[in-house]
């Protein structure tokens, strides 16, 4: 994550974000450092921001601004902390006048009038960044933004991959090799779930502390995210049975059926695709371990693997999903995989432009993909 942004107003600090834990986590901290030193009970406000419905949003913003307004009984400084506001999101609450009107009136006292010795927190889980308010929070606070990555697009895992690290190392916990892909791709991208998973680890473990891949599979339980890798690995190994009963699983939780396709389908059909056109473009290419095949790679022609995807930080090529595919894309043709993504893009067409069952469309394109005709083909 880049550092906070300064702020124009040295006395104003926003912590936003979809990552509640995070967010509450470091808005706590930011609280103990910003509130002044011995003052006690007098010298913090602490304003519970969530609000039911429009009547009690305006209470709310009354209540911040008498806080705002009132200085401390004992001189020196004090801290007012608009915790948990839900009134800025794209809600029905948020979307009201009442707060609307007065996200853009605290925003206005604390741009023009807000004393020195007051220094104002606030602190969110859901914000509509297309609000001017938004935009005015970027332009005045000390902000620091805390967004779950989105799972749907490829390389999320990069960004949850850092975090998890300095957490396991904390509790003393290391991973093995592939363990800690494994970890995130099974745990997901909620922090307060790695944080859990990681603790039951750390007792599974008890004093040795080092994780492998039979330890995360015997540990941490499928999420969102990990039902989504699990249905990658079920296509790799052209195991239709699972496939299915997986995809079965996300329709019933309520997963978004082009969310299902771009996030769980499509990308292991691309690297399966690309996988298979390495091994026949370079079949020299070391395999057996994945830091000599990701070498290799980078040390081919930039025109040999201007099309492979690239690391989120554009540091380099984004091997890991490659070479899980290795082994996985002998079970299939060349054409078999061509047909396979033009097939996925008939199904995003017929998601998105028809009103054809979705289950059914994304059931009838594994069958095609993994069914028992392509096998016999495939052999």
């Amino acid at each position: 994550m880049p550092p906070p942004k300064k702020s124009a107003s040295s006395n104003f600090a926003a912590v936003l974000g979809t990552d509640e834990s995070r967010v509450k986590e470091t808005a706590l901290a930011l609280s103990r450092e910003l509130a002044p030193a011995d003052a006690g009970d007098f010298g913090v406000d602490i304003i519970d921001g969530a609000a039911d419905n429009a009547e009690h949003c305006e209470r709310i913003v009354r209540a911040t601004m008498d806080a705002l307004q009132t200085l401390p009984f004992f001189g020196g400084g004090k801290l007012v902390w608009l915790k948990n506001a839900n009134f800025l999101a794209d809600t029905q609450v948020g979307k009201t006048i009442a707060a609307i009107e007065g996200a853009e009136s605290i925003l206005d006292y604390v741009e023009k009038q807000l004393p020195p010795e007051v220094k104002f927190l606030l602190s969110a889980t859901a914000v509509d960044k297309r609000r001017a308010a938004y935009k005015r929070i970027q332009k005045l606070a000390d902000l620091r933004v805390f967004d779950r990555p989105d799972t749907s697009k490829t390389g999320w895992e990069d960004e949850v991959m850092p975090l998890v690290q300095r957490r396991a190392r904390d509790m003393g916990i290391t991973f093995d090799g592939d363990a800690l892909d494994m970890f995130v791709q099974l745990a997901g991208e909620d922090t307060r779930q790695l944080d859990s998973e990681l603790e039951k680890i750390g007792l599974y473990l008890g004093q040795a502390k080092r994780v492998t891949v039979e330890d995360v599979r015997a540990i941490v339980p499928l999420s969102r995210a990990g039902i989504i890798f699990e249905v990658g690995n079920a296509i790799g190994k052209r195991d239709l049975r699972r496939a299915l009963e997986l995809l079965r699983t996300l329709i019933y939780q309520g997963q978004n059926p082009v969310g299902i396709l771009l996030g769980a389908i499509v990308p292991r059909v691309r690297s399966l695709l690309l996988a298979a056109d390495i091994v026949a473009s370079h079949p020299k290419l070391p395999r057996g371990n994945y830091q000599g095949f990701v070498g290799a790679l980078d040390r081919l022609p930039a025109d040999q693997t201007a099309h492979l995807p690239k690391k989120k930080d554009g540091s380099g090529i984004n091997g890991y999903p490659l070479f899980l595919a290795l082994d996985e894309a002998r079970r299939f043709t060349m054409i078999e995989l061509r047909d396979a993504l033009r097939a996925c893009l008939d199904a995003n067409l017929k998601l998105v432009t028809t009103a054809l069952d979705s289950q059914l469309v994304l059931e009838r394109l594994l069958i095609g993909m993994l069914g028992a005709k392509s096998k016999r083909r495939a052999a």
